[in-house]
Order: structure tokens, then sequence, then C-alpha cells
């Protein structure tokens, strides 16, 4: 690799590439000195310098000594980003209701280039550790939210959606086998609502509602919990049920108070 090179690669341009890379490595690293980065990534130290130099002028990085951590930045980014997703503002309050009438984690989602993606996040009073930080990025297979989500698209983009990032498995209860997930789609499809049953993590199972404002779907609300607390009469009768109530609002808000939603739609 040429690190020193602005040229177009056949995948992008080489030095955005490239600062890429040094920031996904920072990140897992959580922090380093350019040594330690040149390794991780393949760079010489002299191009790992340089991107970090010009990276931390902007606050996309921090140094402290002779270490190098990921910068705030990011979260102005991410914060000005969700305020402007379609009825963010109705959403949010909704999803601290759902918590604190079901003392559990409450979430909404939203499928973006083949990942779910958790934009609210808010804890019950009994609410455990999940997977789900906000802004992490999770395939939608796994989860009850992007079950949710995919289950209102055509049949023609969620084939079009496997076959980009496939059926990857998170526990032996994830549905990995594509005739088994169109036929969980349906079902989904048909009571309104999805589960997971222990598919992203062990002893964790959820409820997830599409929302579909304006015949447009723009992500799922739904609520997790331990198996321990939550089984499947719970879930359905009583976990769906006050989530499907909740969506209804949204959905009607949202459509009486936005002019156009059609360009949120999951993607």
């Amino acid at each position: 690799m040429n690190e020193d090179n602005d040229d177009h690669t056949k995948s992008g341009v080489q030095s955005v590439e490239t600062a890429i890379a040094i920031l996904e490595t920072l990140r897992r690293m959580e922090g380093g000195k350019v040594a330690a980065i040149g390794e991780e990534t393949g760079l010489s130290k002299g191009a790992v310098y340089k991107h970090l130099t010009t990276l931390t002028k902007h606050g996309f990085v921090v140094k402290d000594g002779s270490e190098y951590e990921l910068g705030f930045r990011f979260l102005d980014y991410g914060g000005w980003l969700r305020s402007r997703y379609v009825g963010s503002e109705i959403i949010k309050p909704r999803v601290q209701e759902l918590a604190e009438e079901t003392n559990e984690v409450a979430l909404f989602a939203i499928l973006e280039g083949g990942r779910v993606i958790t934009l609210f996040r808010e804890n019950g009073t009994q609410g455990v550790f999940t997977r789900t930080r906000l802004g992490r990025r999770l395939y939608p297979n796994q989860n009850a939210g992007g079950k949710a989500i995919l289950s209102q698209l055509s049949e023609a983009a969620v084939r079009s959606h496997i076959d980009a990032v496939g059926l990857p498995e998170a526990t032996e209860n994830t549905i990995t086998d594509e005739a088994d997930f169109m036929a969980e789609l349906e079902r989904i499809r048909e009571r309104g609502y999805a589960l997971n049953r222990e598919e992203s993590t062990d002893g964790l199972v959820a409820v997830a509602v599409p929302v579909v404002p304006d015949d447009t779907v723009i992500g799922a609300c739904s609520v997790a919990g331990p198996r321990h607390r939550m089984d499947d009469e719970y879930l359905k009768e009583d976990v769906a049920e006050m989530i499907l109530s909740v969506v209804n609002e949204v959905e009607l808000n949202i459509t009486h108070s936005q002019k156009s939603v059609s360009r949120f739609g999951s993607r």
C-alpha cells in the first residue's frame, strides 16, 4: 500500500481510506501511539503521523502526550445527524415512556447500509446491558428491530439485503437459513411485531414493532430484557401490545407533523 499517494484506488480515494483505517484502529485499540497504530494498519510511521496531525487539527483525534485517542467531534456529528432524523422529537420521549412502563431497555433503531443502528436507547429501573449502544451497527437478522424493519420491505429488497450482507450467526438461535428467515418475516407481517428469542445474545429476548408513518418504514421501537423476566406470553400479550399502542401514536403524530418522510425510508 502506497500510503502517501492521494490518487484514486479501485475502492476510493487512498488518503481517505488511510484515514478511516487509522480511525478504526484507534477505536479498536482504545487509543495508541504512532508506532503501535502503524503496526496494526501496516502503514509507515510517517504516514500515520501526518494523518493523525490532520485529524487532531480538526478535532476528530486528540493527543495526550504521545498517545492518540478519538475525539468527541464525532459526537457532535452524531448528535446533529440524529436530531435531523424524521420525528426524533416525537420518538425520544416515547422510548423513555416505554422504558419507564416496562422497567426494561427500550430502543428505537433504523436500517442503514445493511445494518441496524440504534438512535435512541433508554434504561428502565431493571434495564440490563445489551449490545445495542447508541450508534452501534448490528446485523438485522440478529435482533427484533432489524427483523421488524425488514418485514416491511419488498421481497426483492430483502433478498438484495441478504445477498449483500448475508445472515450472520450471533448465537445458536440466530436464523441463518434464507427460507426460514423469509418465513419469519411473513409471520412478523401477520402479527405486527417481531420477536428476538436469544438470537443476538444468550439470555436476552426482545419484541419490536416497525414504525411506518405515511406508508414509509423509518425504523422500529423495541423493548429488551432477560429471558427469566420476559417469557413469550409476557412479550406477546403485554409488551407487544404496549409498543403497538405507542407506535400507533408516533406514526400519527409524525404523519401530521412532517411534510414528507419518504426520504428517511429504510435503505
